[in-house]
Formats: C-alpha cells, structure tokens, sequence
C-alpha cells in the first residue's frame, strides 16, 4: 500500500474505477498463475488469520490475505494491522511420567 493510498484510505475517497479495474484483473492473473482454486485460498486465509490471531490481536476487518504478482512472481500477502501482542504462558515443562518413560 503506498503513501497516497493510506491517504485516500483515511480521507475517504474511492479509487479510480480504473485503478480498480486494474487490480481485479492483476488478482485474476494471480490466481490464474498460482492454480489455487477459491475454496483452497479461502482456507489458507482462515488458517493464516487463525495462527497469527494466536499471538496478536489483529484487526480483521482491516486485515486482507491476497495474492499479488508483479514481474511474473506470484506471492500470498498478508497485510494484518496488528492491535497488540497477546500475553502467552510459559512453555509446559516435560512431565515426569513422560521422560521416565522415554528412558524406558
């Protein structure tokens, strides 16, 4: 996202019908190149929003998971404004039952 879209994104102005135009068709492209169907990027999505959303608090209304190309490449982009970080416990320690049965 460039400088100017943040701009127009906070002013509240529509993109020009060829701009978006422009950008449907490059997600066609994308999507035609990576022969992903839309189930399976929806998924991917889903899952992608699922594990991040484990260690943050993302916006999801905001939040987008796509697929972008440029010069022939093909990406899967994840552009998540995050709120904060979440606080996470502590890793579990190895239980005794477990290691003397390993030894075992």
């Amino acid at each position: 996202m460039t400088l100017r879209d943040v701009i127009n994104k906070l002013l509240g102005r529509q993109p020009a019908s060829a701009n978006t135009a422009k950008e449907r068709l490059q997600l066609v492209l994308a999507h035609d190149r990576s022969d992903l169907n839309p189930e399976l990027l929806q998924q991917m999505r889903r899952e992608i929003l699922e594990v991040v959303s484990r260690y943050v608090e993302i916006d999801l209304e905001e939040g987008d998971v796509t697929l972008e190309t440029e010069d022939r490449v093909t990406a899967l982009v994840a552009n998540l404004p995050i709120r904060r970080a979440k606080v996470l416990p502590p890793p579990a320690e190895a239980e005794p039952a477990l290691e003397a049965n390993a030894s075992s």
